[in-house]
């Protein structure tokens, strides 16, 4: 989790230690997982939420402040989840490398759930926006690093900006999602990683980085 994540989480009014209290919080929990995936975050309720899990609307209130605390209890040590991954660019092939890399990022992103409601907490909540911007920046700076290594090696296109190439790398990456959802085609990994490398590589430099994976493992 980006620092700061207790900032934005804050202080809970109350946490349970007794076990059945604690059933109970983990029931809103849960109770906002699911509203929070189905109806999105801008609909959702605190007093649903509540409805959902069986509790009353006071009780919610006596575990969480509000549903953005937790939506953020949900996302504890999960925001790193939703960025996108750093491909090594001079070990192996890198297309295989990346293709793997994607596949385990798209998965993780479908495990945790949520990201089509982070959107909307961010559009409104400066902190997180925040928070979430200084972890793509790092981001960007590792991938721009690997791209510089590669670029230095003389793997890369010569006239490559590799800082413009990073962003638009992450801006792919982190819309795969979006595209699956507006064209009803399910995320090709392959097809991606195979653009990226094109964008980064001329074709007699992936076809060397390949022979030279196979000679490996021969």
């Amino acid at each position: 989790m980006p620092d700061g994540e207790d900032k934005l989480v804050g202080e809970f009014p109350f946490f349970p230690k007794q076990e059945r209290a604690q059933q109970k919080r983990k029931a809103l929990i849960d109770s906002g997982y699911a509203l929070f995936n189905s109806k999105g975050y801008d609909l959702t309720t605190a007093k649903e939420i509540a409805s959902h899990a069986g509790v009353a609307t006071g009780t919610f209130y006596r575990y969480f402040s509000d549903k953005r605390q937790l939506l953020l209890s949900l996302l504890e040590d999960k925001l790193e989840n939703f960025l996108p991954p750093e491909p090594s660019w001079i070990a192996g092939d890198p297309e295989t490398v990346l293709i793997s890399l994607l596949e385990t990022h798209y998965k993780r992103l479908e495990e945790v759930g949520l990201h089509r409601v982070l959107p909307e907490l961010i559009a409104k909540d400066p902190e997180l926006a925040d928070v979430l911007g200084k972890a793509r920046r790092k981001i960007h700076e590792s991938i721009t690093s690997g791209l510089q290594q590669a670029q230095e090696q003389g793997l890369t296109w010569s006239d490559m900006d590799v800082d413009t190439l990073s962003w638009a790398i992450m801006v792919l990456v982190e819309n795969g999602p979006d595209k699956e959802n507006q064209c009803g085609r399910k995320i090709d990994c392959k097809e991606m990683a195979s653009l990226i490398c094109r964008m980064v590589f001329p074709p007699e430099v992936l076809k060397q980085l390949r022979k030279q994976e196979i000679e490996i493992q021969e």
